[in-house]
């Protein structure tokens, strides 16, 4: 299954914001114009939940604890009065439209990929390296959950980069709009072309296998193009 945009309305549950720029950076990242709410974020430590979503306000506040050196999600449960605070637990028993796993690998197991498919989500979408087991991608993929897969979803951080190879080589500065609208540009390609492999060969929309099958296809032409093979 493969789709275009998020539903409207959706929900969703994120692990891993990590802390200083970077959080504010994947935490303002999570604002959305299809009107979708933020129920979770984690750490080691455990799970924060905001039963009616985050509003703008509660995220702002989340930003100012995370870049505090040492800062956790259970202070900001302290502070507020509508959160909930789930102790050394993962967010994935937690109802979502749409699960981001970003802190580290073989985070969701087969037991949290069973959950998630109980609860009804809809996506899953990796932000760290293999942070589904392949028990749980089973899962996803026997219910036909939208699986974006890290070999895919991961290569924006390496297209950043490439661009900040860019913009020291020309001596120039690009604004975060313009890095953003870049960075969009890049995942919507590897977006048709992983959706693309996987339809050409018959494996109807999975994204998993077109990214195996499309990462594949660029290695051997390229060796094929220098005459390796």
């Amino acid at each position: 299954m493969s789709r275009s945009s998020p539903p409207r309305s959706c929900s969703r549950s994120v692990r891993g914001p990590g802390r200083g720029p970077a959080c504010a950076r994947d935490l303002r990242a999570t604002r959305t114009p299809v009107g979708a709410k933020v129920l979770t974020f984690s750490d080691s430590e455990g799970t924060v939940h905001e039963p009616d979503g985050f509003t703008e306000e509660q995220l702002a506040q989340l930003v100012a604890v995370k870049q505090k050196r040492g800062g956790r999600v259970s202070e900001y449960a302290r502070l507020s009065p509508t959160a909930v605070f789930l102790d050394g637990e993962r967010p994935w028993s937690i109802a979502a439209d749409i699960a981001f796993p970003s802190a580290t690998q073989n985070e969701i197991d087969d037991a949290d990929g069973a959950a998630l498919v109980a609860n009804g989500v809809v996506g899953v979408f990796e932000g760290a390296n293999m942070p589904s087991t392949p028990e749980a991608i089973a899962h996803f993929e026997e219910r036909g959950v939208i699986f974006g897969p890290a070999k895919a979803s991961n290569a924006g951080g390496v297209a950043v980069s490439g661009m900040e190879m860019a913009q020291n080589a020309q001596r120039v500065s690009w604004d975060a709009e313009t890095v953003d609208r870049e960075l969009q540009a890049v995942m919507t390609r590897i977006h048709g072309e992983c959706h693309a492999a996987a339809v050409e060969y018959g494996f109807g929309g999975n994204l998993k296998a077109g990214a195996n099958i499309a990462g594949f296809k660029r290695v051997a032409d390229a060796l094929r193009d220098q005459g390796a093979v």
